[in-house]
């Protein structure tokens, strides 16, 4: 695979300002997504690829025909071309840097902005390495355009090989993946994929299947403002209820105190004054059960303050975002058998691991496709330290030729 060819493709990309926005209800939530929607719509009718459509609501899907003269289930790959909101995308600067040395990098000279692997160790991977960082100012949008450079990369090359045999595939780029939409107005009949897999991990060698159950929270706490000079016994300071509140939650289960399995309250955002203080948060756990009880516990917080304050002032608001796929995805683990073996062939350990986020794939498991998640090489993201090995985009568009190459032979 030509290396500069892809780099460019992924740079033409990033420097696409794609950031998407919580808090509008428009499809998608920017419209400036339409922009790189609309140059990812030329370039894959340029590469030759069929039935390109880029709809209303700026999801763009493609198909591959297959190059083999009997039938094996179509499958599907799946990335996102927002990115995220915590952390500035506009004005991308990407800075290449050859074969890294394993030192310091230095993405800023006049903010002194540095990534250095005595912080973030997982650099060291990569020594010898092709490095693709931010200038410190942005984030780099390698979540996921790396994962769209992947896929576009290996139909090309498709296209290219013909001697490659392969069924039938389908792929699909969504907005707002960043903002828990990407998946809402997903056409999975349309798409017409028996599964597919989200290009969307972080380092090379992950393969995920399993997600976090996720809610979001608001907590809306009242209070009464007096003037402070005669406020005994009338006032009432809402941000005093709000450290109770906060107190209350079991002060270890943090996303900064947790990993692997672990579960978390996450308070994300916050805005009070007397008279009212507003908590957001987010509740994430992979088990179910455990996942009800985080619910009910906050419930259970405003409740009892409630009741010692002899009225109730804390209204707490839950609403579910995303399911564990992993339900979905055991009882077809031949899907994610066969990356692990393209993986495995390629000399690549498969770092199977449940995701401490959610993705694209995790709505669209429970909309009837079958989607775990495959790493897209990036570390870091949503701040201005994400970095990409481009050996790690590379590799992971070699994977997707693999699956392709394995469907083909496994149900011949």
């Amino acid at each position: 695979m030509n290396k500069e060819h892809i780099l460019n493709r992924f740079i033409s990309y990033v420097t696409v300002d794609t950031e998407s926005d919580p808090n509008n209800p428009a499809f998608p939530s920017t419209e400036k997504q339409w922009n790189l929607a609309k140059q990812l719509e030329k370039e894959l009718n340029e590469i030759g690829l069929s039935d390109v459509e880029l709809d209303e609501n700026c999801y763009i899907m493609a198909t591959l025909p297959s190059n083999i003269d009997y039938k094996v289930p179509t499958i599907g790959f799946v990335a996102h071309i927002d990115t995220s909101p915590d952390f500035t995308g506009k004005d991308v600067k990407p800075q290449v840097h050859e074969n890294y040395d394993g030192k310091d990098i230095l993405l800023n000279k006049e903010q002194n902005i540095v990534l250095s692997p005595d912080y973030f160790d997982d650099l060291l991977q990569y020594k010898g390495q092709t490095i693709i960082t931010t200038d410190g100012t942005t984030l780099l949008g390698a979540d996921d355009k790396a994962g769209v450079t992947e896929i576009v990369s290996a139909m090309e090359y498709l296209i290219q090989h013909p001697e490659i045999k392969h069924g039938k595939i389908r792929i699909c780029f969504t907005p707002d993946e960043e903002v828990g939409k990407g998946a809402h107005l997903f056409d999975v009949e349309k798409f017409g994929a028996e599964w597919a897999y989200t290009m969307d991990g972080s380092q090379i060698g992950e393969l995920e299947y399993e997600n976090f159950n996720a809610a979001g929270a608001i907590v809306t706490i009242n209070g009464k403002i007096v003037h402070p000079g005669y406020a005994k016994g009338k006032m009432i300071n809402s941000m005093l209820i709000t450290n109770e509140f906060i107190a209350m939650l079991p002060e270890n289960e943090v996303p900064e105190k947790t990993s692997g399995y672990e579960g978390f309250f996450h308070l994300h955002d916050m805005e009070g004054k007397v008279e009212q203080t507003t908590l957001q948060y987010i509740i994430r756990d992979h088990d179910l059960d455990l996942f009800e009880k985080r619910k009910e516990l906050m419930q259970t917080i405003a409740n009892q303050l409630n009741n010692k304050l002899g009225t109730d002032l804390i209204e707490v608001k839950i609403k579910d975002q995303y399911f564990n796929m992993k339900e979905k995805v055991v009882p077809v683990m031949h899907i994610v058998d066969i990356v692990e073996d393209v993986m495995k062939e390629m000399n690549i350990e498969p770092l199977i691991k449940p995701i401490r986020g959610g993705t694209d794939g995790s709505q669209l498991s429970y909309k009837g496709l079958p989607c775990p998640n495959i790493f897209a090489g990036g570390h870091n993201f949503h701040g201005r330290y994400e970095y990409v090995p481009l050996e790690s985009i590379i590799k992971a568009t070699e994977v997707i030729v693999g699956i392709a190459q394995k469907v083909a032979v496994n149900f011949s």
